[in-house]
């Protein structure tokens, strides 16, 4: 994909950008792949009692060395081996003998990425539902994933010679999809030491101003190329001495809708003296009271494909439609992380669920794409099945978390005479009536098994809970 100039645009995508992607599309995808999906390696945690230090909070986890050398992500598969006593130090020896971390580096660069091909990616995250695709453009191992004019200090060995971020991106957006780019602010080719506790987690951050000059180059050649409509850095820091201001007004004025993630300083974003677009929250963090936020979710224990994961280690596709609904009904848009192979192949583990996901939202999208929260979050059906509940214009969805026993469905909600209910499955009008729960609400028939349906209340004026 060719850089334009700063007041240019890069086609289809810049027409089908508007000013309230985010909060229309609801539903993204994040891609991690890189050099160390290839050894694709990290351990299990299967115990289903409470792990006293995986369940701790991030900072806190980030103090105890054990966490770092039995780490579940292997996408830091590089900083566990230079951590002695490591799962990944045993397997790694084990399997590969005293082979550098940089042969991953070449060998995806050489034989991996030339191979690659773009379309099935694009398939499966278009039949997914989602509405947007943010792809991993820098690892922590610094490999950056396009032909970069500001070349990396281990030198064009350290990127590919393939353009892997644009082509991504005109696949991602001929699908009607916004594309967004991720870029970790860790950089452990300058770093060097691992990363064991939370001194030399705070320390990861290169802190030179060469390193600052690359960060800065490197985000300001990605918008130029790419025109991304998210900037989403991690590790919730940047190089000191960088003016983060100017940054994002630099890139506002050549994406008017872009909007950048708090990550950049999360300590000043998070207290608002410093603008982010919206709250990233993964597993165990609350969402904001307001403002825009995402929910990231791994579909299992790691972000990177990990080899040793089974099946049974990912979410259960039902309980990835629930999370869905809650997020959407909380205010927030749901980010699912995929992880390809080293192959470059997205694992049927991950595919299936995706897919299931899609199959879901092809028939109640409607209650999620371009809603808004209502007044309340949840509610229960007189069967004990959860709801969530969301806002459309005038209307009110009520999202029911798993399927009816029978025909008549019970919501914990008033409507005042005249208010109409309609299936969203496509099956029209369905009567209802006044219930001791609220009112019953007369379906077609007892709905087949399924991760959720929903059915549309309006005017949602005329709803209130009970």
């Amino acid at each position: 994909m060719h850089e334009s100039a700063d007041t240019g645009t890069t086609g289809r995508g810049d027409a089908l950008r508007h000013p309230s992607w985010f909060d229309e599309a609801k539903l993204g995808i994040l891609v991690h792949w890189g050099a160390a999906s290839i050894p694709a390696y990290a351990p299990v945690r299967r115990s289903l009692l409470p792990d006293p230090v995986a369940d701790m909070g991030v900072v806190e986890r980030a103090d105890v060395p054990a966490w770092w050398r039995t780490d579940g992500d292997a996408g830091m598969y590089q900083n566990a081996l230079a951590l002695p006593g490591s799962a990944v130090g045993r397997h790694h020896r084990e399997r590969y003998g005293d082979l550098p971390y940089s042969a991953f580096v070449e060998r995806l660069r050489d034989e991996v990425v030339p191979r690659w091909d773009p379309r099935p990616w694009g398939e499966l995250f278009e039949r997914s539902g989602a509405g947007y695709v943010v792809f991993s453009a820098k690892a922590e191992d610094g490999f950056l994933m396009w032909p970069s004019e500001h070349p990396h200090p281990r030198g064009t060995a350290w990127s590919s010679p393939r353009d892997v971020v644009g082509e991504l991106a005109e696949e991602v957006r001929g699908r009607g999809m916004e594309f967004g780019v991720y870029y970790s602010a860790w950089d452990f080719s300058f770093s060097q030491a691992p990363v064991s506790d939370l001194a030399s987690a705070l320390a990861a951050l290169p802190r030179g101003e060469d390193y600052r000059d690359l960060f800065l180059g490197h985000w300001k050649e990605l918008v130029r190329r790419y025109r991304p409509c998210t900037l989403w850095n991690d590790y919730g820091v940047s190089p000191p001495g960088l003016d983060l201001p100017a940054l994002f007004e630099w890139y506002h004025d050549r994406v008017p809708h872009g909007l950048v993630n708090d990550r950049f300083d999360i300590a000043a974003q998070g207290r608002g003296d410093l603008h982010a677009g919206y709250a990233t929250c993964e597993p165990g963090v609350a969402p904001p009271e307001r403002g825009r936020w995402q929910a990231v979710r791994p579909l299992s224990g790691s972000y990177f494909y990990n080899a040793e994961e089974r099946d049974s280690d990912h979410i259960d596709p039902v309980h990835l439609v629930h999370v869905l609904a809650d997020v959407v009904a909380r205010g927030g848009s749901l980010l699912v992380n995929v992880g390809p192979t080293g192959a470059g192949a997205v694992p049927w583990s991950q595919s299936r669920r995706l897919l299931e996901l899609g199959a879901w939202m092809d028939v109640y999208g409607e209650a999620v794409r371009g809603t808004r929260p209502w007044t309340r979050v949840h509610g229960t059906t007189d069967e004990g099945l959860q709801v969530r509940y969301t806002r459309t214009g005038r209307h009110l969805n009520a999202i029911v978390l798993g399927t009816p026993r029978t025909a008549d469905l019970g919501l914990d909600l008033l409507l005042e005479p005249g208010s109409e209910v309609t299936a969203l499955d496509g099956s029209g009008p369905l009567d209802w009536r006044p219930s001791p729960h609220g009112t019953t609400v007369r379906l077609r028939e007892a709905p087949p098994e399924q991760p959720a349906l929903a059915v549309r209340i309006g005017p949602v004026d005329g709803v209130s809970p009970v």
